[in-house]
């Protein structure tokens, strides 16, 4: 049996869209984001006026994670979470999600709002862990594949940081 390997988390930077990419493409094969969506939504993640977070996990210099959430007033999207296969169980996906978690917080944002593929029921075991609700689907939101999305809503981010990061 191998040590587990441990992992830093640390912000996404542009040099990160490559790697990025390829594990995106990796895990979400039909409807991969492009370079043109992580490069405007880093844009929107710096200075004062910043209203997303990216993160990635690095083991050794391996990207082996990332995830981003956006805010708009008293609202945050996650709006991805990616974990490569051989760390999925590690408790990664958790800990991604706890630092977004955080940045809503910080972004002094009430609720938080996420899409998960109908068909994905381990990232929606993670979200309920963390305290998530299902309300509603979005039809063929998914696409090419037409694939439904659960939409699910955590209240008060704040109340749940840290609580939950085995995931």
């Amino acid at each position: 049996m191998t040590e587990p390997v441990t992992c830093v988390l640390r912000e996404m930077r542009w040099w990160d869209i490559d790697p990025v990419l390829e594990l995106e493409r990796d895990l979400f094969p039909d409807d991969a984001w492009s370079r043109g969506m992580f490069w405007s939504e880093l844009a929107h993640a710096r200075g004062p006026e910043a209203t997303r977070k990216y993160v990635v996990a690095e083991a050794g210099e391996r990207i082996v994670g990332y995830a981003g959430v956006a805010s708009s007033g008293e609202q945050a999207d996650i709006q991805t979470i990616a974990v490569t296969r051989d760390q999925w169980g590690t408790g990664l996906g958790g800990r991604l999600l706890t630092e977004l978690l955080r940045a809503a917080t910080a972004f002094e944002c009430a609720e938080v709002m996420l899409e998960c593929r109908v068909d994905n029921v381990r990232a929606q075991k993670l979200y309920e862990r963390f305290g998530f609700e299902a309300i509603g689907f979005r039809r063929g939101y998914y696409q090419p594949g037409n694939v439904d999305a659960l939409v699910m809503r955590l209240t008060d981010p704040s109340s749940v940081q840290g609580t939950q990061i085995n995931g």
